[in-house]
């Protein structure tokens, strides 16, 4: 903000609230930005009535809000002046302006559209901000607030806006007879907020102390991690010669080639760094995604890059060699074409049943070439159901529930690895806690969200009743059928329960913004504006976890669980990412008063993500010239993870007993340690046998002669 930009707004307040301000609780004179700029239009006041004027207050009353004439105003009248409901940053400008006033709120409110009835979500939130704010107000800033009163009582005519807006905390129905007041959700609160005199800690909200069990799964996760198959020169069977005097560069021998050498993982130079980022960050499991158009370009089997796949299978076995379980999702839908092999996508993606099928020999390579190593699959990784067609999520639902067959009845004894899909199940809260209505939108968006994908694999074997209701009711009928056989196929198809969270939404019946109303499920979604934010507009709600962890439990009973994702953006200039700790912080003690409080049965948590490189804004290391610099959050999340979560004094006798998990080709190699050694003393012996007889040989001939 600029000097001049200061003064703008100076200026502004000035004209708006100095006007009166100052020659009360001043100097009985006009704001000199007024007298500057009108002149001769402002009459001036004599010695006589500055002193009479002043100091005519016992406090300072104000009424804050929206303008609506403001609003009828031509653009180049508002002067680039915009109406904000920063009522904190109005109170201690008057504070500090007008020599610390005692400050009388006597109007502060806003408004809803005229269609809007009793739940008047928006009101509400807004009403919750302002008081907020006046909150902080007093106790951040030092501002005397002695008094705070809503606007306004009951609905009424409101000027220019007739009856198209309403702003009372009592509902009005006015084409009744009796215009009968009806308390609305605003009311409800306003009352429950007086009754607590403001807002108080919650119980539920308090941090918890403990820890998860010594098995937990502690994990980060990297969507695509980069392929880069380039081999070290060690692998180059060309012969140069190095022109020391000239070029200063090696120079190709032609026609001169060394014996080829099979490649070794080790040649990959790429992989190494990374899994040594993972180490120092202490992780127990790695979750990433294979590129299924990379190792099928066809879609088939008829052309396998096996060029990428043995770049996978380096990539899984450094990791277990490290002690570091590879967590591998087969499909996570990603441009292009969704995540899936171009003809494939070419000939109708998901919405078409042979897909399912191509999935499930897909799988099938993957369980062969990499279940050797891997133990932790994920068949699908967030469908995303919002913009997903109902024959696309049938299909899913059946290729799923293939892969997991196949796995469960060729690999699963061999391999003993588990498998499962991970959901994306972000919290859904009815907007008014008072409402009936909205609590019962709230459940249908979560069937819709959550249930569609979930029911039919941890259920029933079928889509949730809510939803096939729902739909039947709007003579929709485009949601498919399971046959008997896809039931069975479907149901049970799971190992444990994996769901990526991020955020909480707020929904409401009414229909307050028809530009963000969803016809469809008869729903508005909505934000509580006294929410923190991050840049990319996620709101940062923690309880929201827990209580979808609950909700899973009580639809599906009690499952082992894994948060398989959980992250939010934040600024990629800021030095220090404060809000990405923070949410850390606050997320993974959400999940640890699910485990321990709610008896949640869960295995493991998930930060989103490795790095800015393959998710910019979202990393927990920075990404510049080829470099990877851990930001705070990757130690702060070190430091939850080498304490197993928040222990207090209570907890600090607890320890798990480190356990060391040897990968398959380190355990050949410590099996075979006794007999290399023995093979090592005999090369000794029988070299030492040789130099001796040699040596006594001479010796002797030396003697004859």
């Amino acid at each position: 903000m600029t000097d001049h930009s200061i003064k703008e707004c100076q200026k502004s307040l000035d004209f708006v609230l100095g006007w009166f301000a100052k020659p009360i609780f001043i100097d009985g004179d006009y704001p000199e930005s007024m007298k500057n700029n009108l002149s001769s239009l402002l009459p001036d006041f004599t010695e006589s009535e500055k002193k009479f004027i002043k100091g005519t207050a016992d406090f300072f009353a104000l009424s804050f809000g929206p303008t609506l004439s403001f609003q009828l105003l031509d653009p180049h009248m508002k002067f680039r002046q915009l109406e904000s409901p920063s009522l904190r940053q109005l109170l201690s400008w008057i504070d500090l302006e007008y020599n610390h006033p005692q400050i009388f709120i006597v109007e502060n409110g806003w408004f809803v559209s005229g269609t809007t009835k009793r739940d008047d979500a928006k009101y509400m939130y807004y009403l919750k901000k302002f008081i907020m704010e006046t909150l902080k107000a007093i106790r951040l800033d030092g501002v005397d607030v002695i008094g705070y009163t809503a606007w306004s009582l009951m609905d009424g005519f409101e000027w220019h806006r007739g009856y198209s807006i309403r702003r009372g905390l009592f509902y009005v129905d006015f084409l009744s007879q009796d215009k009968k007041l009806l308390p609305k959700s605003s009311a409800l609160f306003y009352q429950k907020l007086i009754e607590k005199n403001g807002f108080p800690p919650l119980p539920e909200n308090q941090p918890l102390e403990g820890t998860f069990p010594c098995d937990f799964a502690w994990g980060i996760v990297d969507n695509y991690i980069q392929v880069d198959t380039t081999l070290s020169q060690f692998t180059d069977p060309n012969v140069y010669l190095w022109d020391v005097h000239h070029s200063k560069r090696l120079i190709k021998v032609d026609g001169a080639v060394t014996k080829k050498r099979k490649s070794y993982c080790v040649d990959f130079a790429a992989i190494r760094p990374q899994i040594a980022l993972l180490q120092e960050m202490h992780v127990s499991h790695f979750h990433f995604s294979l590129d299924w158009a990379l190792i099928l370009p066809l879609g088939n089997l008829s052309q396998v890059n096996h060029t990428v796949l043995h770049y996978y299978r380096c990539v899984v076995s450094e990791l277990v060699r490290t002690n570091i379980t590879p967590v591998v999702a087969l499909w996570r839908p990603a441009a292009p074409h969704h995540g899936l092999p171009w003809p494939l996508a070419k000939h109708g993606a998901w919405e078409n049943p042979r897909t399912a099928l191509a999935f499930a020999e897909y799988a099938r390579l993957c369980f062969q070439d990499l279940g050797h190593h891997v133990k932790f699959w994920i068949t699908m990784g967030e469908p995303y159901t919002r913009n997903m067609t109902y024959s696309a999520g049938h299909n899913l639902l059946k290729a799923h529930a293939l892969a997991w067959r196949v796995y469960d009845e060729k690999f699963r004894r061999s391999q003993k690895g588990k498998i499962s899909i991970a959901l994306q199940a972000d919290w859904i809260e009815p907007a008014c806690p008072f409402s009936p209505k909205d609590k019962e939108v709230a459940e249908r968006v979560l069937e819709f969200d959550i249930g569609w994908l979930a029911e039919p694999i941890f259920g029933s074997g079928d889509y949730p009743r809510v939803m096939r209701d729902w739909l039947n009711q709007r003579n929709n009928f485009l949601l498919p059928y399971f046959t008997e056989e896809e039931k069975k196929l479907i149901r049970g198809s799971f190992d444990f329960l994996a769901l990526s969270h991020y955020t909480t939404i707020l929904v409401d019946w009414e229909k307050e913004d028809p530009m963000k109303y969803n016809d469809y499920l008869e729903v508005q979604e909505m934000t509580d504006i006294t929410w923190l934010n991050s840049p990319g507009q996620v709101a940062v709600v923690p309880w929201g976890l827990r209580k979808v962890l609950n909700w899973l439990k009580l639809k599906y009973g009690d499952l082992p669980m894994y948060i398989i994702s959980n992250g939010i953006d934040d600024d990629p200039l800021a030095a220090q990412d404060r809000l990405r700790v923070y949410y850390m912080q606050n997320y993974v003690n959400e999940a640890l008063k699910a485990y321990i409080l709610d008896g949640i049965n869960l295995c493991g948590y998930f930060a989103y993500s490795f790095n800015d490189r393959t998710a910019p804004k979202f990393g927990l290391y920075h990404y510049a010239a080829n470099q990877f610099e851990p930001k705070p959050s990757m130690k702060h999340y070190r430091k939850i993870i080498d304490n197993n979560g928040f222990p207090g004094p209570k907890t600090l006798g607890r320890f798990c007993p480190e356990e060391f998990t040897l990968c398959t080709e380190c355990s050949l190699f410590h099996t075979r340690k006794s007999l290399l050694a023995f093979i090592a003393f005999l090369l000794f012996a029988f070299v030492v046998s040789l130099s001796l007889i040699f040596y006594y040989s001479k010796k002797g001939r030396r003697s004859y002669k």
